[in-house]
């Protein structure tokens, strides 16, 4: 190969080295299929670009960025774990786009055919002894259930029967693996798993239920976590989340 050659041949690799870009994306636990997918997708359309993903309860995720974890998007399960994201000045201005709805409701292991009308014939429910829920200090699932329930006037009275959760999926698999006789999760993580739980009933909230995804200030990647944006935002992005039986949601 000749020194000519050679050149070319460093300079191509130094180009594509220098537009290839990591980023990592802190996303909901109840977004950890769909998410999976997305970054595949996306990957497949941007092959310089590599994603990383981070799963966990919205909260926690809230509190790894607040401490200094390295990421370059979120995605939260609720607005108010992203309105304290935007007053802690992580947000990269106008970066900040609605891309999914969801719903909460209350499942049961499959074994269970009983039918229940509505909330309190839920959680009063004789055979109904244990109910996981996810933190509601930490888990917008769990915060949606805890308001929910205490605009029933329920909360307390359940105290005896509610089974915490770090997460949605892990109240999700108490409920699939019969370790508790009823969980409050959202729509699609039932959906994920219809041969071991059942949805029991639809809960009411008093707010839309909601996700966000913004880019962050203190990424190395503020090309690249917008692109990502872009793609969730854009048709193969919500195609995927549809999938996942997430709706779309208007920002």
């Amino acid at each position: 190969m000749t020194y000519k050659a050679l050149s070319f041949f460093a300079l191509t690799i130094a180009t594509s080295a220098a537009h290839a870009t990591d980023i990592t994306v802190s996303a909901a636990a109840s977004l950890t299929d769909a998410f999976n997918d997305i970054a595949q997708a996306y990957q497949a359309e941007h092959p310089e670009d590599t994603v990383h993903l981070n799963f966990a309860g919205s909260g926690a995720l809230l509190q790894q960025l607040l401490n200094g974890a390295p990421a370059d998007v979120f995605a939260s399960a609720d607005q108010l774990r992203m309105d304290k994201a935007a007053e802690a000045g992580l947000l990269i201005d106008d970066s900040r786009r609605n891309f999914a709805a969801n719903h909460l409701v209350a499942i049961v292991p499959s074994s269970d055919d009983s039918s229940y009308d509505n909330l309190a014939n839920f959680v009063n429910a004789s055979n109904i002894k244990r109910i996981a829920i996810a933190n509601p200090e930490h888990v917008p699932a769990g915060r949606y259930s805890k308001n929910a329930l205490e605009a029933a006037g329920l909360w307390a009275s359940i105290a005896d029967k509610n089974i915490p959760a770090q997460n949605v999926r892990q109240a999700l698999d108490y409920v699939a693996r019969g370790e508790v006789d009823g969980g409050f999760v959202y729509q699609t993580d039932a959906a994920l798993m219809p041969e071991k739980v059942r949805v029991v009933l639809n809960i009411p909230l008093d707010e839309p239920l909601t996700y966000p995804i913004a880019a962050l200030n203190s990424g190395n990647a503020a090309e690249g976590a917008q692109a990502f944006i872009n793609f969730v935002t854009g048709d193969a992005g919500q195609a995927i989340l549809a999938n996942y039986g997430f709706a779309p949601a208007a920002n």
